[in-house]
């Protein structure tokens, strides 16, 4: 099975537009805001030009799935998550449980918000910091 997954290639090459970050939200959640994106991108303090970019590896055995206490939270066999918003109790256990900062949080609704592994921070990064990998994966059953 071909596994797709956001994957950051050039962080140097980065200049902070947060096009990434307004594709995101546009694509998903009809927003013109980078709140809702999936993605952050952010500047290290006092430095110019250096920039951290957390995204979702869709990991192979999620953590923040693991942790949700409810089962709102899930992951595709894609490697996207997916959030049962009506099952989710804000509690925040899943983001805080991703090991690498990947999972963000919607704070004008009090959830999760799952990348879909879409691409489409991918197409509007002036840049090419960030690029979509395929890969085969063991459909072990």
């Amino acid at each position: 099975m071909m596994k797709k997954h956001l994957t950051v290639i050039a962080r140097d090459q980065c200049i902070g537009c947060l096009s990434c970050m307004f594709a995101c939200s546009r694509t998903w959640h009809e927003a013109l805001t980078t709140s809702k994106a999936a993605l952050k991108v952010r500047s290290y303090t006092g430095s110019e030009g250096n920039f951290s970019i957390r995204i979702c590896k869709a990991c192979l055995e999620p953590e923040c799935v693991a942790a949700c206490p409810t089962g709102a939270l899930s992951q595709k066999e894609n490697g996207a998550l997916q959030l049962e918003a009506k099952e989710c109790v804000s509690c925040k256990i899943c983001v805080e449980s991703c090991l690498i900062g990947g999972l963000a949080w919607d704070e004008e609704f009090s959830r999760p918000l799952p990348c879909f592994q879409c691409g489409a921070c991918v197409r509007y990064c002036p840049n090419q910091v960030i690029a979509m990998t395929r890969e085969e994966t063991d459909n072990v059953d």
